[in-house]
This record gives C-alpha cells, structure tokens and sequence, in this order.
C-alpha cells in the first residue's frame, strides 16, 4: 500500500504540476495585458500634458509677437510723431511674425537653417 500511496503521490503531484503552470501562464498572460492597459493610460496621460504645454508654447508665441509689434509701434509713434500709423502698422507687422512663429514651431512652415543646409549638402554632393 506505500508503493501505491507513493505512486498516487506522484500522480498527483505531475497533475498538481501542470496545474500550477498552467495557472501560471494563465496569471502571466493576465499582468501582460494589464501592463499594456497600464502602458497605453500612462501614454495617453503624457499626451494630454504634452498637448497642453504645445498649446500653451504656441499662444505665446503668437502673443509675444503681437506685443513686440505693438510696442515698437507706440515706440515709434511716440519717436516719430505719426501717432496712429505706426502703431497700426507695426501692430499687423507683429501680427504675421507671430503667425508664422506658430506655423514654425507646428511643423507648418519649414525653418530657414534647414533650408540652408541642404542647399549646402546639395552643392557639397556635386549634384548642383
């Protein structure tokens, strides 16, 4: 009856086995999925910060272009003596330059050192 009682154990003891991993896969496969659940919260978590601090980076870029404009304008106004105009015009001038400032730095418009430089890598090529 040992023998038996210890083949009984051992029985036992690969079926408890193979129960064990396949329980354990079974939990594994879970925490990879919550992991990745985890993963796409944090990312999505990150954009949102990173989409409010591109926003804010662009408004004020815009605003510090129109109040240079705008304070050059006054500037030369109150230098000049042509107390409308130049406020007007530097105003629409600081307009633009915050616009395209805001086209920059969203990918919009090209930067003009890039520009340089290929036309430098292009002649450094021979292709020119």
């Amino acid at each position: 009856m040992s023998s038996e009682d210890g083949e009984n154990h051992d029985r036992n003891g690969d079926v408890s086995q193979a129960g064990l991993s396949k329980r354990r896969a079974q939990l594994n496969r879970k925490l990879e999925d919550q992991h990745a659940v985890d993963e796409k919260a944090a990312r999505k978590s990150e954009s949102n910060s990173s989409g409010y601090a591109q926003a804010m980076k662009l408004s004020s870029e815009f605003i510090a272009g129109v109040l240079v404009g705008a304070g050059i304008g006054w500037v030369a106004d109150q230098w000049l003596g042509t107390t409308p105009f130049g406020l007007i015009i530097f105003l629409l001038l600081g307009f633009a330059a915050g616009v395209l400032n805001v086209l920059r730095s969203a990918g919009a418009v090209e930067q003009p050192q890039v520009g340089l430089r290929r036309d430098k890598d292009v002649r450094k090529d021979g292709s020119d």
